[in-house]
C-alpha cells in the first residue's frame, strides 16, 4: 500500500499469480478480471476456472483456488454448500410406466406441485424430522445472536427443512441413460429408468452465516476495493474456526434438505422401493486437501469435485441434458470441474432479450414440461452444455446423462403457487 497525493491510502497489486482456465473464449472478461484478484491474495497458492464461470460476487462462479491456513467466506459463496443430488429409479409399476415401458407424467407431475416448495417462504405446513436439527453444532450458531425478525436462525432452518428457495433451484423428473457398460453393470440401471434430480442449497442458514462472516472478515482483515469482497479469516482466530465448523453445519443442512426432498416427492409416488441409486455432491465449500504434500483449504464456488474416480453430477439448463461424471484427479483443476454449463447472460439481460414464446418453443422441441420459472432461467440464457464438457474433458469422464422432462422452479417475474399467487 502506499499514499497516493490526495493523502487516500491506494493498493498496489502485487501480479496475479498464474493460474489454468478451462474454456476461456466462452468466459464473459468480468469473472477473469474478478479470478485475477483471487490470485492476487497472499493467502491464496494456486487456483483455476472452470469452464462455467461467469461473474459474481468477490469470486466468481466456477472459481477453485487454494488457500493457505485461512478461508475466504465469499470464495465459498453465500449458499453455502449448495448441492446437487440425483436419485435414478428402476420401475415397472402401472402408476408410472404404462405397458410399452414409457413413462407416463401425470402422477410424476403432481407429485412435484404437491411436494416441492418454491420462494423465500414457501414451506411444509409441518416442519421435517431430521436427525440435523438434533446436530449440537447448532449451539454454536446461537452464539451468533442473530434475529431473524424474532425468529432464531434455527427455527427458520427447520422450517425450510425440504424447501427449495428460488433462483437456479430446481427440482425434476427426467429420463436416465447410462452411457458406460461398466458403469451400467454396477449400478443395476436399465434401459427403463427415470431420475428425480434437485439442485438447492443451505436456504436462509447459510445465506445469513455467508454474509455475517463476510461483514467480520472486512472488520478484522479489511481490504480495499475491488479486493474488500475477499476478505479471510485465518484459521489461527476463533472467527475463522467458527467459520469452518458453521460452513459445515450447512453443508450437512443442505445434504439434509435434499433428503427431505427426495424422500416426500418419492413416497408420493410410491416409489421408495425401487430406488437403484443415489447421487449427491457439493459446491460452495472449502475442503481440506493436500497438495504438494501440504494442506490446504480448497474453496470452490460453483464447482464440483472431480478427484480421481470421485462420481459427480454437472446440470445444465431446464430443457437440455445433465450428466454424471467421474472425475480424473486433474492437478490443474484442482481436481474440480464445471457444477453446471454456466450462464450465457445475466439475468437483467436475459429478461430483456427472451420472450416467453421464444423460451417455450425450446421447452416444446425438448419435450420438456416446465411447472413455473421466472424468464431469466430459458435455457436460451445459458451456454451449451456440450460446449462446457468438451472444454473439461480431461477434467472428468461422462457416465450417464438426465434428460428433464418435467420442471418445477420458483420465479419472481411470473407467476406460481410459490411466489404467493
Amino acid at each position: 500500500m502506499c499514499l497516493t497525493a490526495g493523502g487516500v491510502i491506494a493498493y498496489i497489486y502485487p501480479m496475479s499469480r498464474a493460474y489454468q482456465v478451462y474454456g476461456r473464449e466462452n468466459i464473459e472478461d468480468g469473472a477473469i478480471k474478478q479470478m485475477d484478484n483471487v490470485m492476487s491474495l497472499p493467502v491464496v497458492v494456486k487456483g483455476a476456472l472452470m469452464p462455467d464461470a461467469h461473474q459474481g460476487y468477490g469470486m466468481p462462479i466456477g472459481g477453485v483456488c487454494a488457500v493457505e491456513n485461512a478461508v475466504i467466506p465469499y470464495a465459498v459463496g453465500v449458499d453455502i454448500g449448495c448441492r446437487m443430488m440425483m436419485t435414478v429409479i428402476v420401475n415397472t409399476s402401472s402408476n408410472v410406466f404404462d405397458a410399452k415401458g414409457e413413462a407416463t407424467y401425470g402422477l410424476l407431475r403432481q407429485s412435484l406441485r404437491e411436494r416441492t416448495y418454491f420462494g423465500g417462504y414457501s414451506c411444509p405446513q409441518k416442519p421435517n424430522e431430521h436427525p440435523i436439527m438434533d446436530d449440537p453444532r447448532w449451539a454454536l450458531v446461537d452464539k451468533l445472536s442473530i434475529d431473524l425478525n424474532g425468529q432464531s436462525l434455527k427455527d427458520r432452518a427447520w422450517k425450510q427443512l425440504g424447501t427449495s428457495g428460488g433462483g437456479n433451484h430446481f427440482v425434476e423428473w427426467g429420463e436416465y441413460n447410462t452411457t458406460s457398460e461398466i458403469y451400467k453393470v454396477i449400478n443395476k440401471s436399465s434401459s427403463r429408468c427415470i431420475a428425480l434430480m434437485s439442485h438447492s442449497g443451505s436456504r436462509a442458514l447459510g445465506y445469513t452465516i455467508a454474509n455475517y462472516f463476510t461483514k467480520l472478515a472486512s472488520k478484522i482483515n479489511p481490504l480495499p476495493e475491488p479486493l474488500n469482497e475477499l476478505s479471510w479469516l485465518s484459521m489461527d482466530t476463533e472467527e475463522g474456526k467458527l467459520y469452518y465448523d458453521l460452513m459445515q453445519l450447512c453443508g450437512d443442512y443442505s445434504a439434509a434438505n435434499h433428503e427431505c426432498i427426495h424422500k416426500s416427492v418419492i413416497s408420493y409416488v410410491g416409489m421408495s422401493d425401487e430406488v437403484t441409486q443415489t447421487i449427491a455432491n457439493h459446491h460452495n465449500y472449502a475442503w481440506i486437501e493436500e497438495l504438494d504434500g501440504k494442506p490446504y483449504y480448497v474453496h470452490r464456488k460453483g464447482a464440483t469435485p472431480a478427484g480421481m474416480g470421485t462420481i459427480g453430477i454437472i446440470p445444465s439448463s431446464m430443457a437440455t441434458k445433465a450428466y454424471v461424471v467421474i472425475g480424473t484427479g486433474d492437478d490443474e483443476s484442482l481436481s474440480s470441474a464445471s457444477h453446471g454449463s454456466g450462464r450465457a447472460m445475466s439475468r437483467s439481460q436475459a429478461i430483456k432479450k427472451i420472450t416467453v414464446e421464444q423460451r417455450n418453443k425450446v421447452l416444446e422441441d425438448n419435450k420438456v414440461e416446465l411447472l413455473g420459472a421466472g424468464i431469466d432461467e430459458s435455457p436460451q440464457a445459458y451456454k451449451s452444455i456440450d460446449t462446457v464438457m468438451a472444454s473439461q474433458s480431461s477434467l472428468v469422464c461422462k457416465v450417464a446423462e438426465f434428460q428433464p422432462r418435467i420442471v418445477r422452479m420458483g420465479g419472481k417475474t411470473e407467476n406460481d403457487r410459490s411466489e404467493g399467487s
